[in-house]
């Protein structure tokens, strides 16, 4: 057991990593901060602590610069930089910029997000590629609703890290906000809505984790995935 501990402790100190590019249409933008919005571990690569945090919003340090666009019903991929090195679920959400509102400067307080993917555990449960699917990819993928109405948004990616999250507070939010115009939209309602922070408590089940017992279940926190 001891082994186990001193492998988690080993694993903390692996490098950290940070979501900087997107991938539309398969293709990988050229640079980091492109259409997403620069965050503030863009040297440290550390993530966000305190889930009661604003940076739990888009973690950004500066406004948008450029904006994608994406069709609705087509994958939309995350590139990690270097890879997702820390297991735990990756989720994804997405905000409608308020029409007459700069996608550059917006600001998502409020109810406003809406989760449109998990990529969460896989039974048996442990620590490994096995059970986190997401773990060590070095681009995350996400599916556009297709109902989901035609307009500006943001896209919000966020990687749990549940390596040290044996006690609350304990685990490490890896997040960036994407600009994007949807295209070819339907006409859903999307929900339910939730804010960031408050859609998260520090003391949400899926915001800890045990090596030892190890879990015999794990649900991811926020809200239901909105499929359309």
């Amino acid at each position: 057991m001891k082994l186990l501990t001193l492998l988690a402790l080993t694993g903390a100190v692996q490098a950290h990593y940070r979501f900087s590019k997107l991938v539309v249409d398969g293709k990988e933008e050229a640079a980091e901060w492109t259409a997403i919005r620069m965050t503030k571990n863009y040297q440290s690569n550390g993530g966000v602590t305190s889930v009661t945090s604003p940076d739990m919003r888009c973690f950004q340090a500066r406004a948008g610069t450029a904006t994608a666009t994406v069709s609705a019903g087509s994958e939309l991929g995350f590139v990690a930089n270097a890879a997702v090195t820390h297991f735990g679920p990756v989720q994804f959400y997405m905000a409608k910029v308020p029409d007459g509102a700069d996608i550059n400067t917006w600001d998502p307080a409020g109810n406003v997000w809406f989760k449109i993917g998990s990529i969460t555990a896989v039974p048996p449960l442990g620590s490994s590629e096995a059970t986190w699917p997401a773990y060590n990819k070095k681009v995350v993928n996400v599916t556009i609703p297709k109902a989901v109405p035609s307009g500006k948004y943001l896209i919000r990616v966020e990687s749990i890290a549940l390596h040290q999250a044996q006690s609350v507070g304990g685990a490490q939010m890896y997040l960036s906000c994407a600009q994007v115009e949807v295209t070819g939209g339907g006409n859903g309602t999307p929900g339910p809505l939730v804010a960031f922070p408050g859609a998260y408590q520090p003391n949400d089940p899926g915001l800890l984790w045990s090596y030892y017992p190890v879990p015999t279940k794990y649900t991811a926190p926020g809200p239901a995935v909105w499929t359309g």
